[in-house]
């Protein structure tokens, strides 16, 4: 076998981060994880903070959004903040509250949709949950992440025999009644949410009169890998957004001695819209970055005098160019696999891209040495957006919309370049380092 190279070594790092990373909660964890390991302090919302100069730090918002940070070496007021957002949380399914019923001798969990993911990709796949449970504790509630290794649902097709026009129609998946997934077979007399709280109570190493709520996603069982002629792919699920998430990450933790205060914020609830507490249309981003401003000492003047001096990075993933099909492109922006970050443009500011925050983030790949390109949607398609637009019009900051481009966005099993994610890692370096 071929030596791995170094684009590929950051794209095996990526594959174990989302390995490890089967829910937004999980997500949170692993980065807590690299953080406390790389010589960050978690800050609680609900203390009072004392920074202290050149310090790293981070805080964590409904277990599922995270912001960390490095204090720059120069004032706050003279440099402003870097700033890079990313998202925690992937399209897919989640389970109900109540998700157990019996159907013919079977167990069945029922579903609802979230954000925009591929159902059909969904189908046949060995399944799985994964999330976090809330528990009775001797001391009041107990909130515990869980998940099951194992193969342990299943959405099977309908064979072709009853659906003779899959083929040509595309497979239709109708969201109540078609989409519970198969846990088990049923003894006689089984009540399947019984069967189903004690699943999650054994799981938990707890009684099932001790689970009290859960918040569980499912995903793919199946672990990424790199797959091409010269493992110039990846194939994962999650890539949306996870990738951007462990560049931001990495590039944050390999900054060292700052001259302006970094920041990396990851956010849950972008694929449903983000209007939540934790979510980047709600204050956690602003609020990190006012005690950031307080604890240096900074007026209200000189604290909008720090924002207008601030840049905002949106890392979020973009659409690469797919040969068969290429009437879905923009015939002058096909951006390439492996081709290097993509700056997303769009008029009606679903992006937030301008002409000069393009050319300062072409700036950064400039100086890290890697190629960049840029994205435009087909006019006649609708575009989609990102935490971007939200974001940077809470804080009033210039903003560029980017990403690293990938196939299959929103499937169960999306795929990237290996070694556009070791790009993408140094220019969000060169960014925290302007």
């Amino acid at each position: 076998m071929p030596a791995t190279t170094p684009a590929q070594t950051s794209a095996h790092e990526l594959i174990d981060f989302i390995d490890a990373s089967p829910s937004p909660w999980h997500a949170v964890a692993s980065a807590e994880a690299r953080l406390l390991a790389n010589g960050f302090t978690r800050l609680e919302e609900g203390a009072r903070w004392q920074l202290a100069a050149g310090g790293r730090y981070y805080a964590v918002r409904g277990g599922a959004s995270l912001i960390a940070f490095v204090l720059g070496s120069q004032s706050l007021v003279e440099t402003g903040f870097r700033i890079v957002g990313a998202h925690t949380d992937s399209p897919g399914l989640r389970l109900k509250p109540r998700a157990a019923s019996a159907s013919d001798g079977l167990a069945r969990l029922g579903v609802e949709v979230y954000g925009g993911p591929i159902l059909a990709t969904f189908t046949d796949r060995d399944l799985s949950l994964a999330g976090r449970v809330v528990l009775r504790g001797a001391a009041g509630q107990e909130t515990r992440l869980l998940r099951f290794e194992q193969p342990l649902v299943r959405l099977p097709n309908l064979a072709i025999h009853m659906n003779r026009d899959v083929n040509e129609q595309g497979l239709k998946l109708n969201k109540q009644t078609e989409l519970p997934l198969i846990l088990g077979q049923l003894g006689e007399g089984e009540d399947a949410e019984a069967h189903l709280r004690k699943l999650l109570a054994d799981a938990s190493e707890r009684e099932a009169k001790d689970l009290l709520s859960w918040e569980l996603a499912i995903h793919d069982t199946q672990k990424g890998c790199l797959w091409g002629a010269s493992r110039e792919f990846i194939a994962s699920r999650q890539l949306d957004n996870l990738a951007s998430s462990h560049a931001a990450l990495t590039a944050l933790i390999a900054t060292e001695q700052p001259t302006a205060t970094c920041v990396a914020a990851f956010f849950d609830h972008e694929e449903v819209g983000s209007e939540s507490a934790s979510g980047a249309g709600g204050s956690f981003i602003t609020d990190v970055l006012a005690r950031i401003a307080l604890q240096a000492g900074l007026d209200d003047e000189d604290r909008r005098r720090a924002m207008a001096r601030s840049f905002f990075i949106s890392a979020d993933m973009a659409h690469a160019y797919h040969p068969n099909f290429p009437n879905a492109y923009e015939p002058g922006h096909k951006v390439m696999v492996n081709g290097g970050p993509v700056i997303k443009t769009n008029v009606n500011q679903r992006y937030t891209t301008n002409a000069e925050t393009a050319a300062r983030f072409m700036g950064f790949c400039e100086q890290a040495g890697v190629p960049c390109q840029q994205y435009a949607h087909r006019s006649d398609l609708g575009c989609g957006s990102t935490i971007g637009p939200m974001v940077a019009a809470q804080l009033g900051v210039a903003s560029v919309d980017i990403g690293s481009p990938m196939w299959a966005m929103h499937s169960a099993r999306e795929s990237a370049g290996a070694h556009d994610h070791a790009f993408m890692i140094a220019a969000l370096g060169a960014g925290f380092g302007s």
